[in-house]
């Protein structure tokens, strides 16, 4: 069960937060509640896309042009190279673990754009999908995947988003880096930029004030984003006998509300609150928060 924005920020000394979150679950923003996700469509990856155009509570918007979400860029061809250039990026932080990067290969980028290695531990998750596909064996496959370990297994990575100090180190240092004027527009990603791009992307937008509904429905458009690419990876998994029942991996293939619930849960365990997550988990200070604002909503 996801937690109320008012047991998530209820915290003496949260003046930072609840200065543009309302602590009111029944709050409802001014202006217009959705957006179209505004998609960059490249050949080499899916779930690129632009995390402006929202509207916070109080009616401003979230910029266009500044912050970024996707997945792995190593595929990218020639004319994607050409459309990021376009975007202007300053800095892609790359959330991988070094075992993705050396399979995918590191990010094609355009010239100028900074790279930043920032691993965040995918748990495991990223081996485990390998070991499992490269037994071929179908009850190897079920004794790892079925039964709902696939789905539990999920719901642990989430739960490492809170309770990793690295992680959250990692994740701090990101929300700095959006909050930095001089960075120019920043792209994060991970290998399918859903889990650990998801998370962040998440609470990127509720930190600015974006209702948690339109930030949760950003987080889920990953299934939408993913879903042809993700069904062909499946069919050809069957097709070359490496899975005779590819479906088990849809567990790891997919973004569902009880893993992002998973880790809001970790969070109240862990932390209490939202805001003592932020303040103390990520050790964010409040005018670190006020110039992520300050920085990507108009008019903040």
């Amino acid at each position: 069960m996801s937690l109320s924005r008012r047991a998530l920020l209820t915290t003496t000394g949260a003046t930072a937060l609840l200065a543009v979150l309302p602590t009111d679950a029944n709050a409802r923003p001014r202006g217009r509640f959705t957006t179209a996700i505004r998609q960059i469509p490249l050949q080499g990856a899916v779930n690129v896309r632009d995390l402006g155009g929202y509207r916070t509570y109080d009616g401003a918007l979230v910029r266009h042009g500044l912050a970024y979400r996707g997945d792995h860029l190593g595929k990218l061809t020639d004319a994607d190279v050409a459309a990021l250039a376009g975007l202007g990026l300053g800095t892609v932080v790359d959330l991988r673990i070094p075992l993705e990067v050396g399979y995918d290969g590191a990010d094609r980028l355009p010239a100028g754009t900074v790279p930043v290695a920032r691993p965040v531990t995918d748990h495991g998750l990223f081996g485990q999908l390998l070991a499992a596909i490269g037994s071929r064996d179908p009850v190897r496959q079920e004794e790892m995947l079925g039964g709902g370990r696939a789905a539990a297994f999920m719901r642990e990575v989430y739960r490492t988003f809170v309770t990793d100090p690295a992680n959250r180190a990692a994740l701090a240092a990101t929300l700095r880096d959006l909050a930095d004027r001089d960075r120019g527009p920043l792209l994060l990603h991970c290998t399918s930029g859903k889990d650990r791009t998801g998370w962040t992307s998440w609470l990127l937008l509720v930190l600015l004030g974006v209702p948690e509904g339109a930030a949760r429905a950003d987080y889920l458009a990953s299934n939408t984003f993913r879903a042809a690419y993700d069904a062909r990876l499946r069919e050809g998994l069957k097709q070359g006998g490496l899975m005779r029942n590819p479906k088990l991996i849809v567990p790891l293939q997919e973004v569902r509300a009880e893993y992002l619930d998973t880790a809001l849960d970790q969070v109240r365990a862990s932390c209490g609150s939202l805001f003592r997550y932020v303040s103390v988990g990520l050790g964010l200070e409040p005018r670190e928060l006020l110039a992520l604002r300050e920085r990507l909503v108009a008019g903040a």
